[in-house]
């Protein structure tokens, strides 16, 4: 029997939908461009919309940000990629790559996350879920490298936060590559400190 014709798309609804991804993408770019917390006026001028179309997408503008944090939550997905290396050494060193690669990419998206955190609930929730991510990712990687040393455990979770990155880079100026030499060098001061499990 054949089966009947899907239900016509609603236009308004494509366009309501289209309007509201080119808000998030004005945001995102306006962020790109260095603007911590963008006003709605310009986004609503970058996204080529009236100011109320943008109160209509999103009732303020700590929901925008929560909007271009879900949409960048994806970047962070590379991280649960199965890794190539069989031994924790080889996992640590993908680890440390993924990390500073998604954290160059999104440096200025969150220094922005955080400008706004402390007022949204909904962003300091989405943090701390990506923190206890990355803390157990790296758990299951170095558990047996530091099933005696929490401290070095520690010393390695901080290392290879994206506080750190933000500290590198921003407030000690360091470029990308003197900013992971500084990272890679300290951590290999850590391994070194404490006998490996075998």
């Amino acid at each position: 029997m054949a089966q009947p014709p899907p239900p016509a798309v609603d236009g308004r609804h494509r366009r309501s939908e289209r309007s509201r991804d080119s808000i998030v993408t004005a945001l995102l770019d306006l962020v790109a461009a260095g603007a911590i917390s963008p006003s709605a006026e310009e986004v609503a001028l970058r996204a080529g919309v009236g100011l109320r179309s943008v109160f209509r997408h999103f009732r303020d503008m700590e929901s925008l940000f929560q909007a271009m944090r879900a949409r960048l939550a994806e970047d962070y997905q590379v991280w649960l990629i199965p890794f190539t290396g069989t031994g924790w050494r080889e996992q640590l060193t993908e680890t440390i790559d993924r990390r500073v690669t998604t954290f160059e990419r999104l440096l200025r998206f969150m220094r922005a996350a955080d400008a706004h955190r402390h007022r949204s609930a909904t962003i300091d929730l989405e943090h701390g879920r990506i923190r206890s991510v990355m803390r157990a990712r790296l758990e299951m990687v170095v558990a047996e490298k530091f099933a005696a040393d929490p401290d070095g455990f520690e010393a390695l979770d901080l290392l290879l936060s994206p506080e750190t990155w933000q500290r590198l880079r921003i407030e000690q100026s360091l470029e990308p590559v003197d900013a992971r030499r500084v990272i890679e060098r300290q951590i290999e001061r850590i391994l070194s400190a404490h006998a490996p499990a075998s």
